[in-house]
C-alpha cells in the first residue's frame, strides 16, 4: 500500500486498537515509516480494543505509548454529552495525543479514518480539520471493506473484528455521562457484546488490563 507521506516526517498515530488503526501501523511499518502509535486510555474506551492495541503493537513491533486520561477531571463539555460529543472527545485526545508526540520530537499526527467514513455524520471530523490531522486510509480512498481484505492479506487478527463505538454513543444525546451512569451502561453493553469488553475499569479495585499494565510500567520506569 502506498501513501502520500514523507518518509523524512517522523508520525505519530492515534491507535485505537480497532480495524483501521491497526491496518494502518502495519502497512506504516511495511514501508518503512517513522511512527510511533499513541493510545489513549480512559473510561469510555472499549476495554478489548486497548488491550488489542498492545497485542498487536508488540507482534508488530512497534513503539508504542498509552496515554491515560482522566474524564473525571474536566472536561464537562465531554461528559454533557451535547450532539457533537464526538467533536470534544477527538478534540481531547488528539490534543493530548499531539502534547506527547511534540515532547517526542514528532511533528504530523496520523489517524485510522477511512473512506467509508461519512463527514456529514461524525461531528469528529472537525477536530481532525482543526488540529491538522492526517487520514492516510481516507487520502487513499481505502473504504472499510478494502481495510478489512488488506488486514487479511497481511494476517492481522483484527481483519474480522467487529467495530464498536466508544461508551459515550451508547447514552442518549444530551444524558449526562456520570460515574454511575457509565457503569450501568458498560454493564448493559458486556451483557449484549460479552467478546468485546470482560469488565469495567470504574471500580478502582480490579486487576489492570494488559494495557493499564502497560500505562502503569510506563508511569513506574
Amino acid at each position: 500500500m502506498q501513501f502520500d507521506l514523507d518518509k523524512n516526517i517522523r508520525y505519530g498515530l492515534a491507535y485505537s486498537g480497532g480495524v483501521d488503526s491497526c491496518y494502518l501501523l502495519a502497512e506504516l511499518l511495511r514501508e518503512g515509516y517513522d511512527v510511533k502509535a499513541y493510545t489513549i486510555l480512559d473510561d469510555l474506551q472499549i476495554t478489548r480494543d486497548t488491550d488489542d492495541s498492545v497485542t498487536i503493537a508488540k507482534m508488530l513491533g512497534a513503539e508504542q505509548e498509552i496515554i491515560p486520561i482522566n474524564i473525571w477531571d474536566g472536561h464537562e463539555d465531554l461528559r454533557a454529552n451535547p450532539w457533537d460529543r464526538c467533536y470534544h472527545c477527538k478534540s481531547m485526545v488528539f490534543g493530548t495525543i499531539l502534547e506527547h508526540m511534540r515532547a517526542d520530537g514528532r511533528t504530523v499526527l496520523l489517524d485510522g479514518t477511512n473512506a467509508s467514513d461519512r463527514e456529514d455524520r461524525r461531528p469528529g471530523f472537525r477536530a481532525i480539520h482543526e488540529l491538522g490531522v492526517r487520514s492516510p486510509l481516507r487520502e487513499a480512498g481505502l473504504t472499510k471493506d478494502q481495510v478489512r481484505e488488506n488486514s487479511a492479506k497481511l494476517g492481522l487478527p483484527t481483519a474480522n473484528k467487529p467495530s464498536y463505538a466508544c461508551y459515550g454513543a451508547y447514552f442518549d444525546r444530551g444524558e449526562a455521562i456520570t460515574p454511575e451512569s457509565l457503569k450501568k451502561t458498560v454493564d448493559k453493553f458486556m451483557a449484549s457484546h460479552p467478546d468485546a469488553a470482560d469488565r469495567v475499569r470504574t471500580d478502582g479495585n480490579i486487576d489492570p488490563s494488559p494495557a493499564e499494565a502497560a500505562a502503569l510500567a510506563r508511569e513506574k520506569a
